[in-house]
């Protein structure tokens, strides 16, 4: 099994309005850093990307009425990453979540600065959706 670690941010709109802005592939190139500098291209299963560190390939789950926004990237080595994410209800807000798994041979440090860029990304959702 993988190390973990789990990273939330609380934003305060009800779950299901925020989960029904939030869960299109084409708005997280609108917070996630690491697609900020390109457009999300539909190749009929996955979705396409230029990233820090050339194409980047995803795959998003389905809509749903769960708040389940998992999706994998695939980076070009050859290995599909899986990134749960979720959102859930907090009374009147909601807390949006994303665990990082550190990956087979990943030093602790890239595991740390890894987990640092998920806080950025979901601080910069925050930003996004409540200015």
């Amino acid at each position: 099994m993988l190390p973990s670690q789990t990273v939330n941010v609380t934003i305060p709109r009800n779950w299901v309005d925020l989960y029904e802005t939030i869960w299109k592939p084409e708005f997280f190139p609108k917070w996630a850093s690491g697609l900020s500098q390109s457009s999300l291209v539909r190749e009929s299963t996955h979705w396409k990307a230029n990233g820090p560190n050339g194409v980047v390939k995803l795959r998003f789950t389905e809509h749903n009425p769960w708040g389940v926004m998992d999706h994998y990237v695939d980076s070009g080595f050859g290995k599909e990453v899986y990134v749960p994410m979720r959102v859930v209800g907090n009374e009147a807000g909601a807390t949006v979540f994303i665990t990082v798994f550190r990956q087979s041979l990943m030093s602790e440090d890239k595991f740390a600065q890894d987990i640092e860029w998920v806080k950025r990304d979901l601080q910069a959702l925050h930003t996004l959706l409540t200015t």
